[in-house]
């Protein structure tokens, strides 16, 4: 009696040490794997293929809090287009061709040389920038309908150039990839700026 109570218990204590077999694990949704980081899965959001310039990156989980990928897709374009712009306009303004700087004519001596971005605010004065935020408010009234619409997020009709004409469905894909790529470099690109400026007010490139 006593050797089958004993068998009983050893099989009872061997048995909480085998893993389990998947067969007997609840079934879910395959997972799909993140593109920039391989080793963990997608965030569930982000499939991928959806949208252009996925690559399954959220550590953070930003995705996951959204209610609508679209409106954040708008917010990232325009910060990237501005971000180019600005990183751009920065290093314009203090090499320009050969090193000798670019500045905008102005009737006020000085008006639009200051170097420094952050000081570059006051020295503009009033005119200068009520005309930035009139500019900046005029291109959100015009498309503020359009970041809940139909439509490509961030398409606000200018293409004067016509970099998208005659291309295919894959090739405008492309393009639209490479604007993302590059408006994420920008904005990395702004802050690190932005952070050397405040910190040691030097020129950028030394």
């Amino acid at each position: 009696m006593f050797s089958v109570i004993a068998f009983f218990t050893l099989i009872s204590t061997v048995s909480a040490f085998i893993v389990s077999s998947p067969a007997n694990r609840p079934l879910t949704s395959l997972s799909v794997t993140s593109k920039s980081l391989p080793f963990l899965e997608a965030p569930s959001k982000l499939d991928g293929t959806t949208m252009v310039g996925d690559y399954g990156f959220d550590p953070m989980g930003l995705s996951e809090i959204q209610a609508d990928l679209k409106y954040a897709r708008w917010a990232e374009l325009k910060h990237g287009r501005i971000c180019m712009l600005a990183i751009v306009g920065m290093v314009t303004q203090e090499y320009g061709p050969f090193g000798s700087g670019w500045h905008l004519p102005s009737p006020h001596p000085g008006q639009f040389e200051e170097l420094d971005p952050f000081a570059a605010v006051a020295k503009v004065g009033f005119e200068g920038n009520a005309q930035i935020f009139l500019a900046i408010a005029a291109i959100e009234l015009a498309n503020f309908n359009k970041h809940y619409g139909e439509g490509t997020e961030g398409d606000i009709g200018w293409d004067f150039l016509g970099l998208l004409d005659g291309k295919t469905e894959a090739e405008k894909r492309r393009t639209m990839e490479q604007e993302i790529v590059h408006c994420r470099l920008a904005m990395i690109a702004f802050t690190g700026a932005a952070v050397q400026t405040l910190i040691f007010h030097e020129p950028l490139l030394g």
